[in-house]
């Protein structure tokens, strides 16, 4: 036990400690969600934030300390992001003849997101910052961070909007398909896809890809549309509203 309580002095004192903990939560996270047939419910993103939050909490180690060894895990959220365009390029012939279509899908698709959480905050009196922090919600975290700020919103609350977004499409997209019976052929895996990727972002895109390689690919086309689309547009409207409104 002496040996136990040493260990655990010295691992969370250093980075040593983020690593370690991270890694280890979400293997074994991991490796239960595998034996329950990969159900949404116990996906391991949420369980092994929970999880560490909660040890964090009960031990007193600060987000400081964690995230210094984190940190490392952090930075292959670059690669893995660049990884998903190979997927795409084995369907490129079939991307080419769709892109139009798509391009459109991701622009609607985008806009109800962010309209739909606007108006519902609206209905229930927030404050505007808040308002406008959720309007880029359905943007993975880093670049909805830098739109809430370009736009009046609180960078920290749209990066914790845009994760709780990617969680709840996580594990509600199969029931959502299944409720409108969108079918599980060729075409109903990339409508799945693209729809979980343009809603939950890079959550939801990994998600997909566990599911299916066609919805992943596809989820992972609708994150990148997306980042460009919202990227843009978001900031242009807001500009464009305050020239007209002073």
């Amino acid at each position: 036990m002496s040996d136990f309580v040493e260990l655990w002095v010295y691992l969370s004192s250093t980075p040593l400690f983020g690593l370690t903990a991270t890694l280890v939560v979400y293997i074994l996270w991991h490796a239960l969600y595998v034996r329950v047939d990969q159900n949404p419910l116990l996906n391991p993103v949420l369980w092994s934030i929970l999880v560490i939050a909660g040890t964090l909490w009960v031990t007193g180690v600060s987000y400081q300390t964690y995230f210094s060894g984190a940190q490392f895990i952090h930075f292959l959220l670059g690669p893995a992001v660049v990884a998903l365009a190979w997927p795409l390029w084995l369907r490129r012939q079939q991307l080419k003849s769709r892109m139009g279509r798509l391009l459109i899908a991701a622009t609607l698709g985008g806009a109800v997101a962010s309209l739909s959480a606007v108006a519902l905050a609206w209905m229930l009196d927030l404050p505007e910052q808040v308002v406008l922090s959720l309007v880029p919600k359905s943007v993975t975290a880093p670049v909805a961070m830098g739109i809430s700020e370009s736009i009046g919103g609180i960078p920290a609350l749209s990066a914790v909007f845009s994760v709780l977004t990617g969680l709840v499409g996580a594990l509600t997209g199969k029931y959502v398909f299944e409720f409108l019976r969108v079918p599980k052929d060729v075409r109903g895996w990339t409508d799945r896809g693209f729809a979980m990727g343009t809603v939950s972002h890079g959550i939801g895109a990994a998600r997909a890809i566990q599911v299916n390689p066609d919805a992943g690919a596809y989820a992972g086309l609708a994150l990148g549309l997306q980042v460009v689309i919202a990227s843009l547009l978001i900031p242009g409207v807001f500009s464009l509203l305050g020239w007209l409104h002073p």
